[in-house]
């Protein structure tokens, strides 16, 4: 059994909420992370690129820094660097074909009772579900 502490998860969720939250009062733009590295890869050069890159490396840097601070509530998502692109392929081939990410569906998409970002988000939820109960339960005994 895994030992669980809620208190780096709440911290987490309460700064995605936040950092959403800003971006959204501050520039009025949905913190959607697919549609923001989306637009700044295919326009480089447009006029909100500043934004765009400033709240890419915000996430990297906040990253770093959460490992800094609690490096033990990091956990091994894979074993295997072909296990971690494949799934970071299925991960951006479904946010594409649901136009959009759990960022923008659920953080914000929900927050704004959006019908769409409600069913992306269950749907995201359901195939998250069944993904880790194959991986443990089925594939991996």
């Amino acid at each position: 059994m895994v030992d669980f502490t809620p208190v780096p998860a709440l911290c987490g969720g309460l700064l995605i909420g936040a950092g959403a939250s800003l971006l959204l009062l501050g520039i009025g733009r949905i913190a959607g992370v697919c549609g923001i590295v989306g637009s700044l890869l295919d326009a480089p050069r447009s006029p909100d690129a500043g934004w765009r890159t400033a709240f890419i490396v915000g996430l990297a840097f906040s990253g770093l820094v959460g490992f800094a601070l609690a490096p033990a509530s990091v956990t091994n998502v894979a074993n295997s660097p072909p296990a971690l692109v494949g799934a970071g392929l299925l991960v951006g081939y479904g946010a594409r074909l649901a136009n959009g990410c759990t960022s923008g569906h659920a953080v914000c998409g929900i927050g704004r009772g959006s019908t769409r970002s409600i069913v992306a988000t269950c749907t995201f939820m359901l195939t998250a579900g069944v993904t880790v109960f194959l991986v443990r339960h089925v594939v991996g005994r």
